[in-house]
């Protein structure tokens, strides 16, 4: 674990959080829930772990597909050893670039089919290729134009005396430099609960903020909750938190001026997240030519009150 600067903590690593010995439910993209005994439709989830698939994996994938189906053709082609001209007589290599050129539709020309077996595999080839083309331009188009929000979210979240009432702070920033019209942020607790008949629920609980809508997203946005007697977080400690295995879950939504589509964030604190009785450090200044500037570098410190006056 990384070890803070003077004045300054930063979030650990989980694996070495005493309280965090319980899955997130939200909050991290590549931990999902893993859910057996549904009949859910494979097309769908496979469709979903493409758009999400980084692009590396999402172009290895398309390679890997790409060589696959060229492989099977070439077999097919191999059965039949003297369906193809100009090729020598079981020759993988010949077989093989020939698939290629008629999966992409290349055609050289030099060598064709010339018997029946090899025009049908060729026909059904060239379908597959057209097919396959559509495919990976339709994917590659649904990628690049899904707008993603490039919302961070400060690490740790803090909960210290804000007009003489403690006061639950995190805080966001838009990386992307342009803006987020109509922005609009919902917290909730999840928690265990125990009903009267012993029976374990999860449940949400809604945490009333100070602002939850903004015109205009553009660079930092600290969310606070008012820890008041009608507070669900009223009362609590770290140590009873971890013990209902709490969740402050975050979702964020607005407009991307960029793209005019509607983007979503979302994230997520557990009990060890949170610092009782410490501010944000400030990361928000004026340069010489009278703009703001949004340091990222500060953005996950905290400070002890009266260090400075978190923004």
């Amino acid at each position: 674990m990384q070890k803070p600067r003077d004045g300054h903590s930063r979030p650990g690593d989980a694996r070495e959080r005493p309280d965090a010995d319980y899955p997130r439910l939200f909050g991290q993209r590549n931990r999902r829930p893993v859910i057996t005994g549904s009949r859910r439709e494979l097309r769908a989830d496979f469709y979903v772990a493409v758009l999400e698939a980084p692009w590396w994996a999402f172009f290895c994938g398309l390679a890997a597909f790409f060589g696959l189906i060229n492989l099977v053709f070439t077999g097919l082609y191999l059965v039949e050893s003297h369906g193809l001209s100009n090729v020598r007589p079981g020759s993988f290599t010949d077989a093989f670039f020939f698939s290629v050129q008629t999966f992409t539709t290349l055609g050289y020309g030099q060598v064709t089919p010339i018997t029946i077996y090899t025009n049908t595999v060729a026909t059904l080839e060239a379908f597959a290729g057209v097919m396959n083309i559509a495919l990976a331009a339709g994917l590659v188009f649904a990628r690049v134009s899904r707008p993603r929000a490039r919302v961070l979210f400060s690490g740790p979240a803090v909960i210290t005396p804000y007009e003489g009432v403690p006061t639950l702070m995190f805080r966001l920033a838009n990386q992307r430099g342009n803006q987020i019209m109509e922005a609009e942020i919902n917290v909730s607790l999840a928690r265990q609960h125990v009903t009267r008949e012993g029976l374990v629920m999860r449940r949400f609980d809604t945490l009333k903020l100070i602002r939850n809508k903004t015109p205009l997203f553009a660079l930092s946005w600290t969310v606070m909750h008012p820890i008041d007697e009608n507070s669900p977080l009223h009362g609590a400690n770290r140590a009873s938190l971890a013990e209902q295995q709490a969740e402050i879950v975050v979702l964020v939504s607005g407009t991307d001026e960029t793209y005019g589509a509607k983007i979503y964030a979302r994230h997520s604190y557990i009990p060890h997240d949170v610092h009782w009785n410490k501010r944000f450090a400030d990361i928000l200044s004026l340069g010489a030519d009278g703009r703001r500037i949004l340091d990222l570098r500060r953005f996950h410190d905290v400070v002890e009150p009266g260090t400075e006056i978190g923004t």
